[in-house]
């Protein structure tokens, strides 16, 4: 007979991931669960990204959790503010706001192995021990900013999109924005209606494709008030179409969604500006981009496109080309090091095993999850996860480590480690399918990949797929050892 083992779990963000898990666990019958916040509030992404224009790029009915259907979303993109008071009703709607320990950073965490459980450093020089550990870090919590001689010598006010200074009036201020992907694409548009004028910093063109995104008629609102399977339905529809999609592997749907882009880009009036805006690239090998506003928008007079080099930045502005165009506001649209993880914390494993030394090839995991040497600890939007809609994903994976936690405490476990050979498998075979994707494996200055150049944010299958490979993970994949 085995006893059955009090978990005490500790969950690293209150993003997305956290919340779902923690709503999981406590259903399930876990009741010593915290979550640690570093920020004062639930949220994680898009309570940080806050800038103007800032929405999702996958459809809201989808980008939402399948056990707390939103009947109320205004448009098919939900913008920032909707998609962070959804995130606080599911919190609250689910009993989590007690279990969260806000303004409370995880630094680190260390792993003993005769006592089987973590000690997390806190942010305020405190400690915390747990049984169980699980990340929700993510991609997106790390910023870049851009190493550009001279940036501290800026004289103005200068910040990040994913820490947007909302006291800065911008209106009819001089504005400096860097940076020419996501972030900047969606926020570009809005300053522009009241800045006095904006210089925008772009390196690479990217395709910014347009969507459906027409506002939800008051008809169609009271319709999904009545009757929220209506919700459901179209999240099933949005669920197939996205599942379904080959872009990626079909070199004639990406010639089509080029053509797309193309059509989008003959909205800008001037041709020098066009040829400007036109990637070099092919679609599909960087992070694709929707937005029905960001090419008219340089058909203003105050919006500025410059390609040339950045030299420097000086306390007046910042130089390109050689010159020099004076700002009082400069704004970093540089995003985040997406490929960092759990490895944005410092954590020891097993025999002293840096997370930093066992990812020094590239980020990596089994099924995503859980790497090699790091027992109990279990990660959400982990190494090569990204695809579809990462809500979705989460769901999948959260079920996941919840079976997980459940066989450490039905069976009186120590601890649960996934064998190295099962993870070094898992990712050969991954990493083989990954190099079929030959649209990732060109020459793109993108995110997916490690400084190795290994690809470790991307899922090369469909959602249903990795659902399936979850499904069928061996249960001989992980060491199990019994408490003492």
């Amino acid at each position: 007979m085995t006893k059955k083992r009090a978990l005490r779990i500790a969950i690293i963000g209150a993003g997305p991931g956290g919340l779902c898990m923690a709503i999981k666990l406590e259903q399930a019958g876990f009741q010593d669960v915290v979550l640690f916040e570093k920020s004062d509030r639930i949220g994680g992404t898009w309570n940080h990204n806050r800038y103007p224009g800032c929405a999702c790029d996958i459809q809201s009915e989808l980008y939402s959790f399948s056990f707390d259907v939103n009947t109320t979303w205004s448009k098919p993109y939900a913008p920032q503010p909707e998609i962070l008071a959804y995130l606080d009703g599911v919190a609250e709607r689910h009993g989590i706001l007690p279990r969260c320990r806000f303004g409370l950073e995880v630094k680190g965490a260390n792993w003993d192995e005769t006592k089987a459980q973590w000690t997390l450093s806190l942010g305020d020089g405190s400690t915390y021990t747990a049984d169980v550990v699980v990340s929700g870090l993510g991609m997106f919590n790390d910023l870049v900013r851009p190493d550009i001689e001279g940036l501290e010598s800026f004289a103005g006010a200068c910040f990040h999109t994913a820490k947007y200074d909302w006291s800065r009036n911008l209106t009819g201020r001089r504005v400096a924005v860097i940076g020419s992907a996501a972030s900047a694409i969606q926020m570009v548009p809005e300053i522009v209606k009241t800045a006095g004028h904006v210089d925008y910093y772009q390196r690479t063109a990217n395709w910014v494709l347009p969507k459906e995104d027409e506002p939800y008629s008051e008809e169609v609102l009271r319709q999904r008030a009545a009757d929220p399977s209506l919700v459901v339905a179209r999240r099933n529809e949005i669920y197939e179409s996205i599942d379904t999609g080959t872009a990626f592997l079909d070199e004639n749907r990406r010639a089509e969604l080029e053509s797309i882009g193309r059509k989008a880009i003959e909205v800008v009036e001037d041709p020098e500006l066009r040829a400007k805006l036109l990637p070099d690239h092919p679609w599909g090998c960087k992070r694709p981009l929707f937005s029905n506003d960001y090419y008219p928008s340089f058909n203003r007079s105050n919006l500025t496109l410059v390609t040339d080099e950045i030299d420097r930045v000086t306390k007046s502005g910042v130089v390109a080309g050689g010159v020099l165009r004076p700002v009082d506001t400069l704004i970093l649209a540089t995003g985040f090091a997406a490929n960092r993880f759990l490895s944005t914390i410092d954590v020891t494993g097993r025999g002293g095993l840096s997370i930093h030394d066992a990812w020094k090839e590239g980020a990596q995991a089994f099924l995503g999850i859980t790497t090699a040497g790091f027992p109990n600890l279990f990660q959400l939007y982990g190494p090569n996860t990204n695809n579809g809609s990462i809500i979705t994903m989460i769901e999948f994976q959260v079920d996941y480590v919840l079976s997980l936690v459940k066989r450490i405490a039905d069976e009186g476990l120590a601890s649960l480690d996934v064998r190295l050979d099962a993870m070094a498998e898992y990712n050969e075979a991954l990493q083989k399918e990954i190099g079929k994707i030959t649209i990732w494996q060109t020459s793109c200055n993108h995110y997916y990949a490690s400084d190795t150049g290994r690809i470790v944010t991307q899922y090369p299958h469909s959602m249903t797929t990795f659902k399936q490979a979850l499904a069928a993970a061996p249960v001989d994949a992980y060491e199990a050892r019994p408490l003492v």
